[in-house]
């Protein structure tokens, strides 16, 4: 089956290779991983506060008046009520200046560390958050929001390396998932934030984007106190302070021995490529892994799922909602996604992460099908005539049922599949590719959509549906399991694929001369 068997010898090598690795989960690495994840928290919370900020009537009344007109007006055709180039300006600049910050955070976090990148991150997103609160104008909010986007370069980027790296591989899927978990639970605290703001006249969108001021202090200060993660740190030639993190992360009692000569190895064979990292990842041995860089982030932005997240308060103004039944609406999806990702974060590492991808395409495929022809039916082409409640309640129905296919399946693995795919000699530049085409199409989509919606109605679902099957039928063909397997041995999946195969290339065994001293060769 593709992407399923193997070859007996590659199997026994990985399975020798996890054997003399710790699976205790440790204080120090809960905590670092807490920590670490919370840069989704505050990406999830930025995320959200701008789909409530962008139909509430304070925030309107100080920067987009036209708007607020338009919501007013009978006779104003529902797709087209929130089409402005100012407004989606406001809202994609974050994700345009976290694609140029994520392709500078790939050098940084090799050169400094994951955790340093961390710091840099919520250093961006405390002064970020500072700016948008006490805005006057339009400029200082997308000058507030560009400083948001550098933060998540650099937070999206290292982040998910850095719980992949530290995490015991027999939990690294759930580990890594909760950077997707805190994502959304920061996206349903700016909701609840949304709610009570949208109530309070004149300086209520103050609160809704000063509240993140918060998270991002409590980041800047903790990430001080979470080691780095030993495979940085012996790519950076520290070798004894690799140990000391390694024995934090696994437990004084461990023996981290084998872990460390793994992660030596691969860092010597980094060592002994002259090119840099983004002109290596091009060559024919990394095809694998340049071909899922591209693919997985290009198929998880084209899911839907950032539009329906960004917009849903809109979406269902749209259908007739009240402005706070909308952020009503909003709020009860993030619930059914907060149930969804933690029932993926305890499947994933005992199901697979193929078998979740193919399940949570099912689901959206479905449902997308469905709003497509309840828009099509009920609101019509011109968006003249209201929809009615049935419907209506029927489209907050399964746009739930979509978050949760998404939670279970493309939501978590997207953070999961990349930051654990790369070897260590390109696995800065990898994920620093990953994110940045995520972000470059996340920015592509938020100027995007609310003019699609305008011009193409109920087909801007049954584009996404005719997506969902391609990338459905990629994940069949391409994407080997890659559960249970420890990060530095991940070579060896490659090797045993039906296809992959003819690309990559034996990694040699390290030998024992060089593993005994403690010291990186070069």
């Amino acid at each position: 089956m593709p992407g399923g068997g193997g070859v007996l010898g590659v199997d026994a090598a990985v399975a020798g290779t996890a054997s003399g690795y710790s699976s205790e989960i440790t204080f120090t690495v809960v905590m670092s991983c807490l920590m670490a994840a919370s840069g989704g928290l505050i990406f999830g919370y930025d995320i959200s506060i701008t789909g409530g900020l962008t139909q509430m009537q304070s925030f309107l009344e100080a920067f987009f008046p036209e708007i607020l007109e338009k919501m007013n007006n009978a006779q104003q055709d529902a797709y087209c009520i929130f089409d402005s180039q100012v407004l989606t300006t406001f809202v994609s600049s974050l994700y345009l200046a976290g694609v140029f910050a994520c392709l500078v955070a790939g050098h940084v976090t090799r050169r400094v560390g994951r955790r340093n990148s961390m710091l840099i991150g919520a250093s961006f997103f405390f002064v970020g958050a500072i700016l948008n609160c006490a805005a006057v104008n339009i400029y200082m909010l997308v000058i507030g929001r560009i400083l948001l986007g550098f933060a998540v370069g650099f937070t999206n980027q290292s982040a998910p390396v850095y719980l992949a790296e530290i995490a015991p591989a027999r939990w690294r899927g759930a580990f890594t998932s909760i950077f997707h978990l805190f994502l959304n639970v920061g996206m349903f605290v700016a909701d609840l934030v949304n709610y009570r703001a949208n109530t309070i006249a004149r300086w209520g969108w103050r609160l809704s984007l000063g509240v993140g001021i918060i998270p991002a202090a409590v980041i800047l200060v903790g990430a001080v106190f979470i080691p780095d993660s030993p495979n940085s740190l012996v790519l950076r030639g520290k070798v004894d302070e690799a140990r000391h993190s390694l024995r934090r992360i696994r437990g004084r009692s461990a023996d981290v021995d084998a872990e460390l000569k793994d992660i030596m190895h691969a860092a010597e064979v980094d060592s002994r490529h002259k090119t840099g990292a983004f002109r290596r990842i091009l060559q024919r041995e990394y095809r694998p892994h340049l071909v899922m860089a591209i693919a997985i982030p290009l198929f998880f932005e084209l899911t839907g799922m950032i539009v329906v997240t960004l917009f849903a308060p809109l979406l269902f103004f749209t259908i007739g909602f009240t402005s706070q039944k909308a952020i009503l609406g909003s709020i009860i999806t993030d619930v059914v996604s907060l149930a969804a990702i933690m029932v993926a974060a305890l499947s994933v590492d005992r199901c697979g992460r193929r078998y979740l991808f193919i399940l949570g395409g099912g689901v959206l495929l479905v449902c997308l099908v469905a709003m497509t022809w309840i828009f099509g039916a009920e609101l019509g082409t011109n968006g003249g005539k209201a929809m009615p409640r049935p419907y209506a309640v029927a489209v907050v129905a399964l746009v739930c049922v979509f978050v949760a296919g998404f939670g279970v399946s493309w939501g978590p693995l997207k953070w999961i599949i990349p930051s654990e795919i790369f070897p260590l000699e390109v696995r800065s530049a990898g994920q620093s590719m990953s994110e940045s085409i995520s972000l470059t199409l996340t920015f592509v989509q938020t100027q995007s959509f609310l003019a699609m919606l305008c011009s193409f109605k109920f087909g801007s679902f049954a584009y996404n549906a005719a997506w969902v099957v391609v990338m459905t039928a990629f994940i069949i063909f391409f994407l080997p399991e890659t559960k249970g397997v420890p990060i530095e041995a991940m070579g060896a999946v490659w090797a045993r694929h039906w296809y992959w195969k003819r690309f990559v290339k034996p990694v040699p065994a390290p030998e024992p001369d060089k593993q005994a001293d403690g010291r990186l060769q070069t």
